[in-house]
């Protein structure tokens, strides 16, 4: 299996509440409530660690709430490059209805110095070059800026590592301009930093080949219950999962996200990937946290996934 790098820089606690119907203005009864630390990088290398993979965890931590966070790295056996700064790491609420309909609620997280920031490359540039990729996954907190980020993506490709990105808004826009090898946007994060329409697929495409043109090797646009669209340079797959009991969605594109780098590291074939991929997503969504907890279930998800394939236009 392979060596891989997930980069937090924003992690948060999520607490998750479950309720019938969220009434605004009123008081509302929780049915249940969840809490444990995450954040997209650390959510993506849990499921990475449940395919066998070798993981290393880093960005920042709040040294005022560190407990949880050292407790899911030790009980998951990950390396920590993680820098720990002044403050405490953020709180997110997960607000999660019968209908599994979630409203956020994300604090802001802690202040980043450029001392922390130094610190992190220093550490990054002993660690990154041994590991085979880099997912870097999230917000940037306070003190960053989306060109430092472009920035850390360039020195972590210079490192010889491939590297996947799934951010939104201007992070995102400006990850991009370092062409990583993969990207996974949803259709409302690809279509806001685009500034344009990417609901259809024929949208979609467009947006992919200008991507592809710029040096990217692989778009993968989640759309949730509708399914994944995965670009390549001459080829596109796409991928319709089965329909299943939705406890939170909380998740679902991270799991999808490891589920691709997975594939793409290993033998696997383009079809195998993005079957597993979408599966892994569809289990993501009956549960409340992050990982993979039922193997029979998730066989069963990856043989009622509907693959399809399309041509790429314009790339041949």
């Amino acid at each position: 299996m392979a060596k891989i790098l997930t980069l937090t820089l924003n992690p948060a606690l999520d607490l998750t509440v479950s309720l019938d119907t969220l009434r605004s203005g009123q008081v509302n009864r929780s049915q249940a409530q969840h809490s444990h630390a995450a954040g997209k990088g650390l959510n993506v290398a849990q499921v990475l660690a449940d395919l066998g993979h070798n993981v290393t965890v880093g960005g920042f931590l709040g040294a005022g709430n560190l407990q949880p966070f050292e407790d899911l790295i030790a009980r998951r056996g990950f390396a920590d490059c993680f820098v720990r700064v002044p403050g405490e790491t953020r709180c997110n609420i997960k607000l999660v209805e019968a209908d599994g309909r979630v409203t956020d609620i994300n604090g802001p997280g802690p202040e980043v110095s450029e001392q922390a920031c130094e610190q992190l490359l220093a550490k990054l540039t002993h660690i990154a070059p041994g590991h085979d990729a880099v997912v870097v996954a999230g917000s940037l907190p306070r003190g960053l800026s989306p060109q430092w980020l472009r920035q850390l993506l360039e020195q972590l490709k210079a490192m010889g590592l491939k590297v996947a990105l799934d951010s939104s808004g201007e992070a995102l826009r400006a990850g991009l301009q370092s062409a990583p090898w993969l990207v996974k946007p949803n259709t409302d994060e690809l279509g806001e930093v685009l500034g344009s329409s990417v609901h259809s697929f024929a949208e979609q495409q467009l947006a992919a080949r200008q991507l592809i043109a710029q040096g990217v090797e692989h778009v993968v646009v989640s759309q949730g219950e509708h399914g994944v669209n995965w670009f390549q340079h001459s080829r596109v797959l796409t991928a319709v999962p089965p329909t299943v009991k939705v406890a939170s969605t909380v998740g679902a594109g991270d799991s999808l996200l490891a589920g691709m780098v997975h594939g793409l590291l290993g033998a696997d074939s383009a079809e195998q990937t993005l079957r597993l991929a979408t599966a892994i997503a569809a289990q993501a969504v009956t549960q409340i946290g992050f990982g993979i907890n039922d193997r029979a279930q998730l066989a069963q998800l990856q043989h009622d996934v509907r693959l399809g394939e399309e041509q790429q236009e314009g790339c041949r």
